[in-house]
């Protein structure tokens, strides 16, 4: 992948979108820029999951002033990754599609998990090295992430569906705070931290850290009171909660240390961080700035820099569902070298830097990965494991897009066709499927010289007269191939030539 200098980390949170830029130096990201705009995306999901229009504005609003410091930087420098919010709403397929144009960078919508180890890389990246164990909790607006790791490496990652902005708005409407509605909050976030607890606590820690938000504002609140020098402990929270419910709301101008920009969301995040002490039986909390946006900014620049979490993890699956490694690499090169001639001089960027082929590449490895669950029908094994299967390093987006060309490699093409692929899309289930068609034998057969051409839905394959005249099977498949695009209204032609094999 080519080298950037400068990397970009857009964090459309629940609550907060962040925009951090780095300048790399040395394997290390240096702060140049950071911009926030608090737009409460998570207070604008109606009770049937829809994100209603004014909390839309209010994202397509920041965006289009992120875009204006993103100018200039190319499309592999800058990662936006979306949370909670985005994963639940039911309408934000068309909002990502707004905001895409809004921002003029792709946004990936990324798994629970993967926000919990990209979380972790940032906190760690951000303390100086440790050997002993660490607990990070990032309490969000819609989710809490729960991470046990060393060093760098994350071993335990969870995320729980509960946040400061839900969690508020569930039990403190309009701001109201008493000792009853506390204590349901404290109790209703026990029991989603219940079901980690145990398996949490056997792992075990030396030191644990809260970050984002929340954390950070408890924090200032019990050091403005004189209630602890740094980070959170139990005494302090239990005051906390105590002052909060002595005020009846969070009100800035009682409460020292509180922003007014967090009072609404305060008593709910109050009530998650003394659940997680509660269920994880901690005394202390160390308060950490690096967070979500920290952490994308050093997995780009791993993935700038040759060390793409995304390839270790396509390795793993195929040692975990004992893929055929020789078949999966004929598959990988037949696939991309189709793939080249169909894009040849219709893409300016080197094929290292192209996100479409390698996405061909991680398929054409991947797709035999049902083979260990059934043969019969294995690309629907695949494809279903590919969906929703944790993938570290894959947004949600990535995974779906994998599955779908995997689904489609073999078999009937309606399936897919149904769900509307982009141009893009049925040129890689196009060069997958040939690929696969031509490598049926598993051996290392001699192919002929072959040409393709084509996109938009129409392709055309030249191989010799003769070559297709001596092997009889192939021509009956490709044959019937072209059967299968016309059924779904595209086209596929197989042109003889003359040419000696």
């Amino acid at each position: 992948m080519t080298r950037h200098d400068i990397l970009a980390a857009v964090d459309l949170g629940s609550n907060s979108f962040h925009l951090q830029v780095g300048r790399v130096v040395d394997g290390q990201v240096y702060l140049l820029d950071a911009l926030r705009e608090q737009v409460q995306l998570g207070a604008g999901l109606s009770a049937d999951k829809r994100l209603d229009r004014a909390s839309q504005n209010r994202a397509l609003e920041a965006l289009g002033r992120f875009r204006e410091r993103l100018r200039g930087l190319p499309r592999g420098a800058v990662r936006a990754v979306g949370t909670n919010a985005l994963r639940v709403a039911r309408n934000a397929p068309a909002f990502l599609r707004e905001a895409r144009d809004r921002l003029g960078f792709p946004i990936e919508v990324i798994a629970g998990r993967e926000e919990a180890r990209l979380i972790y890389i940032g906190v760690a990246r951000s303390l100086p090295p440790a050997r002993h164990r660490r607990l990070v909790v990032d309490v969000g607006g819609g989710s809490t992430e729960v991470i046990v790791g060393e060093g760098q490496r994350p071993r335990l990652t969870e995320s729980l569906y509960v946040g400061c902005i839900s969690h508020s708005l569930r039990y403190f409407p309009e701001g109201r705070i008493d000792r009853r509605s506390m204590k349901a909050a404290v109790i209703a976030a026990r029991q989603e931290f219940a079901t980690i607890a145990g398996r949490y606590r056997r792992s075990g820690w030396q030191e644990a850290i809260g970050t984002s938000g929340s954390a950070r504002t408890v924090e200032a609140i019990l050091d403005a009171s004189g209630r602890a020098r740094s980070g959170i402990t139990r005494a302090g929270l239990e005051w906390l909660r105590g002052e909060l419910v002595r005020e009846g709301r969070a009100d800035p101008g009682r409460i020292a240390g509180l922003k007014p920009g967090r009072a609404s969301i305060l008593p709910g995040g109050c009530a998650i961080l003394s659940a997680v002490f509660d269920e994880l039986d901690l005394e202390s909390m160390a308060v950490a700035d690096a967070a979500l946006r920290h952490g994308v900014l050093y997995d780009l620049l791993g993935r700038v820099q040759h060390e793409d979490l995304r390839e270790a993890t396509v390795q793993q699956f195929m040692r975990r569902y004992h893929v055929d490694a020789a078949q999966a690499g004929r598959l990988r090169t037949l696939a991309l070298r189709i793939y080249d001639q169909l894009v040849a001089g219709r893409s300016d960027l080197a094929p290292e830097d192209d996100p479409d082929r390698l996405l061909l590449d991680w398929a054409a490895r991947l797709a035999e990965i049902g083979q260990s669950i059934a043969h019969a029908q294995y690309h629907k094994h695949s494809a279903y494991v590919l969906s929703n299967a944790d993938m570290p390093g894959f947004s949600r987006a990535e995974q779906q897009r994998l599955a779908r060309i995997v689904l489609a490699h073999r078999g009937k093409l309606v399936k897919v066709q149904q769900e509307s692929p982009e141009e893009r899309d049925w040129t890689l289930l196009f060069a997958l499927r040939l690929a696969a068609t031509l490598a049926r034998r598993r051996s290392n057969v001699r192919l002929p010289s072959l040409r393709v051409t084509g996109g938009d839905g129409r392709f055309t394959l030249e191989l010799p007269r003769a070559w297709l005249a001596h092997n009889a099977l192939t021509r009956a498949a490709l044959e019937d191939e072209g059967r299968q695009w016309e059924g779904a209204g595209l086209q596929f032609t197989l042109r003889r030539t003359q040419e000696r094999s």
